[in-house]
């Protein structure tokens, strides 16, 4: 028999083509969706994506969707104890797998390793190493449709938000852009593709600037702000 599994999904498009995958090598039985979001705005962390938009993706893969709810602002502890309780939760429906569509994140990745061996799971990461220009190549050609809804203004201005993910897009980001925005640059909503039933309709809404402040390292450090750009999407 094959391991059961939940998918870590981020509604972007690193999470479907690891999905797809998945699905295709047929080495682990996805169960459920599992995805974060904060409690307060009803939104997924960092894509800023409506978890209405989110539910009907869950629909549209006729997969199980389990949200995790998180404060707006969590501790280290507070965020251990609700994916503790999940996990044990997730564990008494005989899931033993948990995957990602992480790429070359190695401390993210050992992380997550370390808490599923904990409680006796194993992470299971189907894009791991994988050139991320040929991924999102290979996301293009098989059909996936996808569109930025947050960007990092250290990297991207305004103007790539909201925009739908092409070989144009691709072509117009500046050269020190991971084309899969692995280092954070972007994130994105996919609403088509091989593994939907049905594409995700949804308008596009206003592009809202939000400030994050920096951590500091060391007392004495400058005070300083992360700025990103977000597009609403509206689910029709």
């Amino acid at each position: 028999m094959k391991p059961k599994a939940v998918f870590n999904w981020s509604s972007g498009k690193d999470s479907a083509l690891a999905l797809y995958k998945t699905l295709q090598e047929s080495r682990s039985e996805v169960i459920t969706l599992l995805t974060s979001i904060n409690k307060e705005f009803q939104r997924i962390s960092m894509h800023g994506v409506h978890v209405s938009l989110l539910e009907k993706q869950a629909e549209s893969l006729e997969l199980p969707l389990i949200k995790m709810e998180l404060p707006k602002e969590p501790s280290m502890e507070e965020y251990r104890e609700l994916m503790n309780k999940t996990m044990s939760e997730i564990q008494a429906m005989g899931i033993s797998q948990s995957v990602f569509g992480d790429i070359f994140l190695e401390d993210l990745r050992k992380y997550r390793e370390d808490q599923l061996k904990s409680i006796g799971m194993e992470g299971v990461f189907p894009l791991w190493k994988q050139n991320t220009t040929d991924l999102i190549q290979e996301f293009l050609d098989l059909g996936f449709k996808t569109i930025v809804t947050c960007v990092n203004e250290t990297y991207l201005d305004k103007s790539f938000a909201g925009r739908i993910i092409d070989r144009d897009f691709i072509r117009d980001l500046p050269k020190n852009v991971d084309p899969c925005g692995e280092n954070g640059e972007f994130h994105t909503f996919t609403f088509d593709g091989p593994i939907f039933r049905e594409p995700v309709q949804f308008e596009i809404g206003e592009t809202i600037k939000k400030t994050y402040p920096k951590p500091k390292t060391n007392p004495e450090d400058e005070d300083g702000a992360y700025v990103f750009w977000f597009c609403d999407l509206i689910l029709k």
